[in-house]
C-alpha cells in the first residue's frame, strides 16, 4: 500500500479554506481517482511538537493506493483539474511525499 500525502507547509500568514477542501476539493479528487483509490484522510495541524510552537503544516492531505504505478495511472488523466483547484482554498505551495506504508 502506498499513501500520497499533500502537505502544505505553515508560513505563518497562510491562509487555508479547510471547509472547502473537505467538502468540496477532496470529495472531487475522491471522485476523480475513482477505484484505485483506497482510502482519504485530511488533517488539520493545531500545534508544534514543543508547547506554544506552530504547526509545521496547516493541513495535510493523505490518498492510498495499492500500488505508485496506481496512484499514477489514476492521477495523471486528472492531474490539470486537480492542481487548478487549489487557488480555490490556498496560495501555499504543497509539498507532495509518496510513501510505502509499512503498519
Amino acid at each position: 500500500m502506498i499513501k500520497v500525502s499533500v502537505l502544505y507547509p505553515n508560513s505563518g500568514d497562510a491562509k487555508f479554506d479547510m471547509n472547502y477542501y473537505v467538502t468540496k476539493h477532496m470529495p472531487m479528487v475522491r471522485q476523480k481517482l475513482g477505484a484505485a483509490c483506497k482510502g482519504v484522510a485530511v488533517e488539520q495541524g493545531i500545534a508544534g511538537g514543543a508547547p506554544g510552537a506552530p504547526p509545521a503544516f496547516v493541513a495535510l492531505g493523505h490518498l492510498l493506493f495499492d500500488s505508485a504505478d496506481a496512484f499514477q495511472k489514476a492521477f495523471a488523466p486528472h492531474a490539470s483539474e486537480i492542481m487548478a483547484d487549489i487557488p480555490n482554498y490556498t496560495k501555499i505551495q504543497p509539498v507532495i511525499q509518496i510513501s510505502d506504508v509499512k503498519m
